[in-house]
């Protein structure tokens, strides 16, 4: 039996590793799951070392406040690696503890696959350095980071972006509308605040203060609710009973909706694919918003806007996020046809750029050779 040692921290890394592992759970070869990673992972066969709603912490200041436990988790993969000996250790993403993980792999023999690579790109560029020493492999999902890693003289595979595999809407406008008792004569705006406890706090009191000034005669005012935040933080600061709050049908909503305000990540790939028109916004702790603006190395923070090379959508981060400003953004939008054409358009370009490849597939190829199945 081949033992693998995965870590995905946090919800978008298991929804793309769960989609390797179910690659390789087909292909019926006796392997043995075990690492970090969420309830998606888990469904695959992941035996857990640890709560994944642990590992759901972001920024500077968060992190140090988190130190005694990341220095347990260390201890116990240190522990692990000695006498369980996996004979492969995958990493996705996640790089303030995955870069530790590899290095401490490396230390003990046992071979790196890394997926979805630090974003090396738009800042700490030393991390190309770590990337050498203490990988044999990384899987890139943006073409652009081939190049970088190629010149470097690093292993590396293009596979594509999981999006492009995972965004598949089969239910209609009509019916989802249906579904969720939503008007489809009227506009829909869907907001989507993020997917950790700790940008609700921030976020969702502007944006339900944004809602206000919206007609509900006119608009449909949505809220996305991530399966991996606290619903609570929706009960605090969503009071408007005529706003309607929707779990797990992200990519629909995104689809089938007019307008939407994502929060920096992940997501913000997800709707450019879908294309539909939107506004970028991001708001952390002063601590670490400072701390990220001396060391960020390029000007824009969007996905999308990062592959296209300049700013298609536009981006309200920190102090700039206000409800009256992210009104005005909205309406901009939606009262200004070509404006919102233009967009559309330019986010068609994304499909182009991705391309149509299967990440899961060609990872777990990548996988099998690793272990030499």
């Amino acid at each position: 039996m081949n033992k693998i040692f995965w870590i995905a921290g946090e919800n978008s890394g298991d929804i793309h590793t769960a989609r390797v592992m179910k690659e390789l759970n087909q292909k019926k070869i006796n392997l043995h799951h075990f690492g970090i990673g969420g309830p998606l992972m888990q469904n695959e066969g992941l035996q857990p070392i640890f709560p994944f709603e642990r590992f759901a912490v972001m920024g500077f200041a968060e992190v140090i406040e988190h130190l005694h436990f990341f220095w347990k988790v260390m201890r116990k993969i240190e522990k692990i690696f000695i006498h369980k000996s996996p004979d492969l250790v995958i990493l996705t993403d996640y790089p303030g503890l995955n870069l530790r993980v590899a290095k401490l792999a490396k230390k003990n023999g046992i071979p790196v696959l890394y997926y979805i690579c630090p974003q090396f790109w738009a800042w700490k560029v030393k991390r190309l350095e770590a990337l050498k020493k203490f990988t044999d492999h990384i899987a890139c999902i943006l073409p652009f980071e081939k190049e970088y890693l190629d010149r470097e003289e690093i292993n590396s595979t293009y596979v594509g972006h999981p999006i492009a595999e995972e965004l598949e809407i089969k239910i209609s406008r009509q019916k989802f509308a249906l579904h969720h008792s939503l008007d489809p004569k009227k506009q829909w705006i869907s907001f989507f605040p993020g997917s950790r406890n700790i940008e609700l706090k921030r976020i969702l009191p502007i944006l339900s203060d944004t809602t206000k000034y919206f007609s509900k005669e006119d608009h449909e005012i949505i809220f996305s609710c991530a399966t991996s935040v606290d619903k609570k933080y929706f009960d605090k600061y969503i009071r408007d009973t005529r706003i309607i709050i929707i779990k797990k049908e992200n990519h629909a909503l995104m689809k089938h909706s007019d307008f939407l305000v994502v929060t920096s990540g992940t997501a913000t790939l997800e709707a450019a694919y879908l294309g539909t028109p939107f506004v970028i916004i991001y708001k952390t702790g002063l601590i670490s918003y400072l701390l990220g603006k001396k060391f960020i190395k390029i000007d824009m923070i969007g996905l999308p806007n990062i592959i296209l090379k300049k700013r298609i959508i536009p981006e309200l981060i920190q102090h700039q996020l206000n409800p009256k400003k992210l009104e005005k953004m909205i309406k901009s939008f939606l009262q200004k046809q070509e404006k919102y054409r233009s967009i559309k358009y330019e986010l068609k370009k994304i499909h182009q750029i991705l391309e149509k490849r299967s990440a899961s597939k060609e990872v777990s190829e990548i996988i099998l050779e690793m272990i030499d199945v």
